[in-house]
């Protein structure tokens, strides 16, 4: 029963480190693309061949359909988010002082995870 608190938690750490991540990243809630591989859409056109006609007719749906996608996916990261806060909440006063101490060194562990990773996405871009 602990492990399994203690997994669940460690999920719900991973998670919420990659919403932070998602909403850290340049560009994403203006539309652009994560780690400049865009959205499967584009890869989907690249993967199809498409001439050049085809690309000037396709590339307009996939930029309009970009800010829905955006607007779905930051919905869905905040939802998980309120989840992920409330279970922690419920879960951290059943573990031992132990358990906690390890809890917080795995969401710790993440948060400076992620933030060499957005540091070093950021030393990319420029």
């Amino acid at each position: 029963m602990k492990r399994n608190l203690l997994t669940l938690a460690a999920a719900g750490a991973i998670a919420l480190g990659g919403f932070a991540m998602v909403q850290a990243q340049p560009g994403h809630g203006a539309g652009g693309g994560w780690h400049g591989r865009g959205f499967g859409l584009e890869g989907l056109v690249s993967k199809l061949n498409l001439t050049s006609d085809q690309q000037a007719k396709v590339q307009p749906i996939i930029d309009q359909a970009k800010p829905q996608i955006v607007a779905i996916h930051q919905e869905a990261m905040q939802k998980m988010k309120a989840i992920m806060d409330s279970t922690t909440s419920q879960i951290r006063p059943l573990l031992t002082a132990d358990q906690q101490t390890k809890l917080d060194a795995i969401q710790k562990a993440h948060q400076d995870m992620m933030n060499a990773h957005k540091e070093l996405h950021d030393a990319t871009q420029e």
